[in-house]
């Protein structure tokens, strides 16, 4: 009989062992500042400022590598913080007006799981859905559609 303290840490651990396969170490997209630098004037790396929007690919709720990167800084900026941080979710405009509230609660829940599993306290995490009803674009076409399937991290 496995008890339910088990059962959890086993799930735990296969979401551990899965994130950590799907880790990716290419640098794709990403940009580093010149080093021009003389070894007494170190280059000067500027940090951008941290995304609160994470991307979904259409009908999709795994988050992206690039996805897993933005959510990393954040989960380093919650650890032992006492703030409140809710995560909405949202889809484009296709599909149903039910459908959508559950893709975009499946995404926000996605990028719950993932801080929590960062070290994140996930009693300061909220969920929300609001599937198509609040698009970051009104066109009706793919870049339009690609900006609203999103999560939105709100502090």
């Amino acid at each position: 009989m496995i008890t339910k303290a088990l059962k959890q840490g086993l799930t735990l651990a296969v979401v551990m062992s899965f994130l950590v396969g799907c880790s990716s170490s290419d640098n794709k997209g990403t940009e580093t500042a010149p080093t021009t630098g003389t070894a007494t004037t170190p280059a000067v790396t500027e940090t951008a400022p941290l995304s609160n929007v994470v991307y979904f690919d259409f009908d999709q709720y795994s988050l992206t590598a690039e996805s897993r990167a933005v959510l990393l800084a954040h989960a380093d900026k919650l650890k032992g913080a006492s703030v409140a941080v809710r995560l909405e979710g949202h889809a484009d405009e296709r599909g149903s007006r039910e459908y959508n509230l559950a893709l975009g609660e499946k995404r926000a829940n996605a990028v719950r799981d993932f801080l929590v599993t960062q070290g994140v306290n996930g009693s300061s995490l909220e969920v929300v859905s609001f599937g198509e009803e609040q698009p970051a674009a009104t066109g009706h076409d793919e870049a339009s559609w690609a900006q609203n399937r999103r999560v939105e991290v709100k502090y």
